[in-house]
């Protein structure tokens, strides 16, 4: 069985691009791939690979200055769910684009998974996902407010707009692995709020903690790679990915007329020209072809 790990730590990175050489040795010497983002604020990003070689890829990143303390979320894979390894150089490992946010000055207080429902449940706590709007459509929690967000760095911005509604409220907030709120609890407070709670490891770690019996998170999960999404116990979903977007496709969307496997879905059908599309069909034919030879296309 192979392991998938999704991970992120705040620190200060004098030199970034000093750090990834390194970092794409180690994937490559123990058969690892994903993703993984550098930027002056840390490094964050998902890996996958055999248990021994993500172990020694998570070791390296601890060593890294300010990473001791690495926490990351695991789950199993029956097949790689990326077909390469990738080390990228971003201003920000989640873009937010607020210059004054600084998640090592201070966040909100984190609420461990087997606590979350309890806090949930109260009235006189205001519910917020700060994922971007087609993760919320296939899953998020009871009750739970859906910012409307194409992106991240659209929450400012949709706070402002609506902070009137939650006065008086305690917030919690969360996100799939835990990033993006602490972020977003440094802004709320910030913006004066006094009692702001995040979910401590995000949806992956209540989905692997809480027993679905006792769960109020309803759908599944999306996930950054090739599982797309993941349910209870972490385990994979029934959605696909869009070849175009992305975005989560669910079986009555691939039987939905403008769905077209690797070219486009509803969501996307108008989003592209007709040269995109040409490069997706030759894209999605390329991906037929090294399959039926058993090998992964990787354009």
């Amino acid at each position: 069985m192979l392991k998938v790990a999704a991970l992120y730590q705040f620190t200060r990175f004098a030199d970034p691009a000093a750090l990834r050489p390194g970092l794409v040795e180690v994937c490559a010497v123990n058969g690892v791939k994903g993703s993984l983002l550098l930027a002056p604020e840390g490094i964050n990003g998902t890996i996958a690979g055999p248990a021994a070689g993500v172990h020694e890829v998570l070791t390296a990143i601890r060593a890294l200055p300010g990473c001791a303390g690495l926490e990351w979320k695991e789950s199993p894979a029956e097949s790689l769910p990326f077909g390469r390894m990738k080390v990228r150089l971003k201003r920000e490992i989640v873009t937010m684009g607020q210059p004054d946010v600084d998640p090592l000055a201070r966040v909100g207080n984190y609420v461990r998974p087997a606590d979350w429902n309890a806090l949930i449940a109260d009235p006189d706590t205001v519910v917020i996902d700060t994922r971007n709007d087609y993760e919320v459509a296939i899953g998020t929690f009871q009750g739970a407010v859906d910012p409307g967000t194409r992106s991240f760095g659209e929450f400012p911005d949709w706070w402002q707009a609506n902070r009137d509604r939650f006065a008086g409220k305690r917030v919690a907030m969360f996100c799939t692995g835990g990033i993006r709120c602490e972020k977003s609890t440094n802004y709320l407070l910030g913006q004066g709020l006094n009692e702001v709670y995040h979910l401590k490891g995000g949806i992956l770690k209540y989905l692997e903690e809480v027993p679905e019996g006792e769960s109020l998170w309803q759908g599944e999960c999306f996930v950054f790679d090739d599982r797309v999404s993941v349910g209870h116990g972490l385990k994979p979903g029934g959605l696909t990915a869009c070849g175009a977007c992305r975005r989560p496709v669910t079986a009555d969307g691939r039987q939905h007329p403008d769905f077209e496997a690797g070219v486009c879905c509803a969501a996307c059908v108008d989003e592209y020209s007709t040269d995109d599309r040409a490069r997706f069909r030759e894209r999605q034919r390329q991906m037929m072809l090294a399959a039926r030879r058993g090998t992964r296309h990787l354009g």
